[in-house]
This record gives structure tokens, C-alpha cells and sequence, in this order.
């Protein structure tokens, strides 16, 4: 096992899982169709349908993201009134372009300079609930960890992670979560670069993470760099010549993950493979839906149903080409 401290360090300095996976000499029609069933790996749960990744995709397109605060300490982040979701990642795995496209505008600073993230930042989206909070869910961006990186950020991280856990329990056959002094994170998505695998620094995390007994997943990022290699203009007949190479990456960690000799829930069974660099559709870049529906399944909000439609027709386009708001730019 390692130690938290380890963690803290970081800061300082399989089997075949896709279910769905189509015959590599499959007609493009046939993966056209459900083409986002090829970047997500389940073993304990279903992929989403192409109706829940539209209601997903709804919910977040659904008024504009707003910054709420951000802190260097968890002691001055305020108590939570809507489920959070926690986002972790090495320096420079992609998170922030990651967050970006999840929440469709420029809310968090790129950088190609490692740990340019130095506090956390949290995020409302969904439009404003039905008690008027300014979100239904919030997402929070954490500093990376690993070069360029802290250690007093991965104490303040844990300290976060562990003191806003929501507490999950078995009462009959029902699995149900309660709160304990107004704690609302849900999970943790910690995201991996699918080119270089699971690194010592995200080992120690995810063994953290199972100790301190907080729910969390698997994100690979940047998968445009094994499925579309070399190539500006991603078509469908590469995405499934390749589609076995994402398979092994993902089995492959699928398999360290059941190997960690650590105490404690393990992952849930799913990983999830995005990009910010490719898409298919105009305005739906690959694997995005299916971690927005990721995300509502975590919080609670993955019923569909109607909502109020606040969505403005400008908030549908390519968040490459914007700029970042002044109102967002948190230290």
C-alpha cells in the first residue's frame, strides 16, 4: 500500500471491457448510429443510449456556467447546497481543456505550462434550481498534481475530498446516500492521459482515494492521439481501425486498478474516454455526453424529464473560438 504522504509527494514534485464494440469490418452506418458506445468501457454498469446522452447534454447546455468561488484551503470553501463533482488530474493531462468542453465555455485558463491551476475553482451549471441556487450541480477544478506541482495543494485536495464526502449506505436492497454536516462531493473523476497510462502519482491518488473511502472513476483524456494518429480531419472508418487500441489501453488499466492491494470501495466500473481535439458531429466532441451522463448519474440528476428551457441558441458552438470572460478569472 501507499501512504497518503505519498500522494502528498506528488504534489511536491486487463480484460476486454468494451461491450459494444463493433466489428472492426462493420458498415460505418452500423457505428454512425452509436459510434459514443465505442469510447466508454463498463463492467458494473450499462453505457448510455443516445436519449440519455441528448438529456445530458440538455442539462449541461442548460443556462450559462457560473464561477462561484475559489480557495487555496478547504477551510474557506462554504458549505455546498447542490451535489458537487471533483475533477483530478496530473499537470497537464488536460483537465482544464476537459472542463471547458463539458460545461461548453471557456471557464477555466489553459496553459501549456504544467500547474497553472493553483486553487479551487467551482463551477454551477445546469441553470438555477427550483430553490434558486445558481446551478443544479457544481463542478469543481482541482489544482494537478505530479511536476510543477505542491504539497501543501495535495494536503488541502485530501483535506477537501475527505471532509465533503457524501456518505453512501445499504438499507435493505436499496443503496441510498445521506449527508453528514452539509457534505455534497459524490465522486471524484480523475483523469488519466491515455498516451503514458497510469503514472505513480495517479497510482498513489487512486489508492487514497480507495483508502479515505471516496467514491470516484476513471476519465482517459486525449484519446484523439490514439484514435485519429497523425490525422487533423477524424473519420468514423479510423475510429474503429483503432478502436482496439483505445480497448487495450483501457483493459490494461482496468486490470492495475483490480490489482491495487488497498482496503476500501474500488472504482466504479466504468471508464470513460474523451477528447478536445476531435469530433465527428459539429459541436459534440467525442466521449463529452458520456461523461455529462456520467456526472448526472453520480449526482442524482440523471431522471429525464422536462425542464424550463433556458437555453440561449448562442450557448451551441465550438468554445475553442471564445474568449475567456473577464467575470471568470479566478486567481
Amino acid at each position: 500500500m501507499i501512504p497518503l504522504r505519498s500522494f502528498r509527494g506528488a504534489y511536491a514534485n486487463g480484460l476486454p471491457c468494451f461491450l459494444r464494440q463493433a466489428s472492426l469490418h462493420a458498415p460505418v452506418k452500423a457505428v454512425k448510429s452509436d459510434y459514443e458506445s465505442l469510447l466508454s468501457c463498463h463492467w458494473d454498469t450499462a453505457s448510455p443510449n443516445t436519449k440519455q446522452r441528448r438529456h445530458a447534454e440538455h442539462v449541461f447546455l442548460r443556462g450559462e456556467p457560473k464561477i462561484l468561488y475559489s480557495s487555496s484551503t478547504f477551510r474557506n470553501v462554504p458549505r455546498g447546497q447542490v451535489p458537487e463533482v471533483a475533477f483530478l488530474g496530473r499537470s497537464n493531462v488536460g483537465k482544464s481543456s476537459l472542463l471547458n468542453k463539458l460545461m461548453n465555455k471557456n471557464m477555466c485558463h489553459i496553459s501549456k505550462n504544467p500547474g497553472r491551476t493553483k486553487t479551487m475553482n467551482f463551477f454551477a451549471v445546469g441553470g438555477e434550481d427550483e430553490q434558486g441556487n445558481p446551478g443544479r450541480l457544481t463542478v469543481l477544478d482541482m489544482p494537478g498534481y505530479g511536476h510543477k506541482s505542491r504539497a501543501e495543494w495535495g494536503e488541502e485536495i485530501m483535506k477537501y475530498l475527505i471532509g465533503r464526502k457524501q456518505y453512501v449506505y445499504q438499507r435493505g436492497s436499496t443503496l441510498e446516500r445521506f449527508l453528514l454536516n452539509d457534505n455534497r462531493l459524490v465522486r471524484a473523476f480523475v483523469l488519466i492521459d491515455s498516451m503514458h497510462g497510469v503514472k505513480r502519482s495517479d497510482e498513489s491518488l487512486l489508492q487514497a482515494l480507495r483508502e479515505k473511502a471516496i467514491s470516484h472513476q476513471v476519465v482517459l483524456s486525449k484519446v484523439d492521439r490514439i484514435l485519429f494518429p497523425k490525422r487533423r480531419d477524424p473519420t468514423y472508418q479510423m475510429l474503429l481501425r483503432n478502436a482496439t487500441a483505445l480497448q487495450q489501453i483501457a483493459g490494461s488499466i482496468r486490470a492495475k486498478l483490480d490489482a491495487m492491494n488497498v482496503a476500501g470501495p474500488k472504482p466504479l466500473g466504468e471508464i470513460l474516454a474523451c477528447s478536445t481535439a476531435a469530433s465527428l458531429e459539429r459541436g459534440k466532441w467525442l466521449g463529452i455526453n458520456n461523461l455529462r451522463w456520467a456526472v448526472l448519474s453520480a449526482t442524482g440528476l440523471n431522471e429525464i424529464r422536462k425542464l424550463p428551457m433556458l437555453l440561449n441558441a448562442d450557448r451551441v458552438h465550438d468554445v475553442a473560438s471564445e474568449t475567456m470572460p473577464e467575470a471568470t478569472k479566478y486567481r
